[in-house]
């Protein structure tokens, strides 16, 4: 019985450190598909594309800094996060036509319903 409860534990383990390392790769891969998405529906120009990926690059090392930072709790990580977004939202912003920003926010509104359905 003990050996039994022990593989067991063993098990659920080896399943849950295995679903761990898969997230990573199904956020990037939701990154990915959104960035796509993005282009594709709001018709970006090809220097659009070229500013919309530099402000991927730019914020990206940034939102894994604080991800990464075990000083910080959940909230304040939370917190930080959206400050960035907010802010990247912003530089966006700055070079998408106003047809594209109303765009922008249906697609972001469809994600967010997404994602509370999940």
């Amino acid at each position: 019985m003990k050996k039994f409860l022990l593989l067991m534990a063993i098990g659920v383990f080896v399943g849950t450190s295995s679903f761990a390392q898969d997230k990573p790769k199904d956020m990037e891969k939701e990154k990915a598909e959104w960035d796509k998405k993005v282009k594709e529906e709001l018709k970006l120009t090809p220097d659009q594309i070229t500013k919309y990926d530099a402000l991927g690059k730019e914020y990206a090392p940034k939102i894994e800094a604080i991800k990464s930072d075990a000083n910080l709790t959940k909230d304040v990580q939370k917190e930080k996060i959206m400050s960035l977004k907010k802010e990247k939202e912003t530089k966006l912003f700055e070079f998408l036509t106003p047809e594209q920003q109303t765009k922008y926010k249906q697609l972001k509104e469809e994600k967010m319903k997404q994602m509370e359905k999940s």
